[in-house]
């Protein structure tokens, strides 16, 4: 099973609907809320290189947002996790 971590904050509607989709799919994932905590944000931007939310990570790989996440689960490469 894929290591899924996702940055959001808890008013973002893109975040939410990522957040939507992975339970949805049955797939566990870390939520860490950096709309309140700065050094959380802080640490988001440097490893995605964005400051915008959400930012996905799976296994460590940068997917990017929720529009680059649709993309990547609709292109043909392996799913971000079988569980």
């Amino acid at each position: 099973m894929k290591n899924i971590v996702i940055y959001s904050k808890d008013y973002c509607p893109y975040c939410n609907d990522a957040k939507r989709l992975f339970k949805s799919r049955g797939w566990s994932f870390t939520d860490i809320e950096v709309g309140y905590d700065t050094a959380l944000f802080s640490e988001m931007v440097n490893r995605a290189g964005r400051r915008s939310v959400p930012q996905i990570f799976s296994d460590g790989v940068h997917i990017g947002g929720f529009d680059d996440l649709e993309k990547y689960l609709g292109a043909a490469k392996p799913q971000l996790s079988t569980a």
